[in-house]
């Protein structure tokens, strides 16, 4: 989606959603210029938000508790992991690792957030711990395949081109000579 359909979906809905304020904000983050068009859009837009004709719609406010109670025992584990050996671990890819073994405790208020920090501490703080332990084990056990991978990051588009064709080349370094040749 271009930010004149952007504009155009907004005018005609009323609003604008914060998918369509991504698309935007994608657009001029990897765009190394925006064409004449492409900024009468955008002032477009910028007119209908500050005269109402376009309601931002907000973005709803919500945590999930159990992501800073996995994240607190993986820092835990891991400071005493690495006080005791030479071993380094990912505190991210642990977290990642227990917490899609985990039930998600959301809330959108803080006096939610407390109920479910309490509630988690009461009946779930055996099995946090347990998924921690087991992605450290997994992870230990790991050999390690791949030591140029990098964290998520965003990528612009001819940097992921260039990962693919790496990749395609690693797996598959022959097969342009051969497809060429049938």
């Amino acid at each position: 989606m271009d930010i004149k359909q952007v504009l155009e979906q907004a005018l005609q809905e009323g609003y604008l959603t914060p998918k369509m304020e991504a698309e935007v904000g994608k657009i001029c983050d990897v765009a190394s210029e925006l064409s004449a068009e492409e900024y009468l859009a955008l002032d477009h837009l910028m007119e209908a938000l500050l005269n109402g004709e376009v309601v931002v719609v907000s973005r709803k406010q919500f945590i999930n508790v159990m992501e800073e109670l996995v994240l607190s025992e993986a820092i835990t584990r891991v400071a005493e992991i690495q006080a005791t050996s030479d071993r380094s671990l990912d505190v991210g890819e642990l977290t990642a690792y227990a917490l899609n073994r985990l039930p998600p405790l959301y809330a959108t208020t803080e006096e939610g957030a407390n109920y479910q920090r309490q509630r988690a501490t009461q009946e779930l703080q055996e099995l946090i711990s347990q998924q921690v332990n087991q992605a450290i084990a997994h992870h230990l056990d790991q050999p390690d395949f791949f030591p140029e991978r990098q964290a998520l990051r965003s990528n612009s588009g001819n940097e992921l081109i260039k990962q693919i064709s790496a990749l395609l080349q690693s797996y598959a370094p022959h097969y342009e000579s051969t497809s060429t040749q049938q």
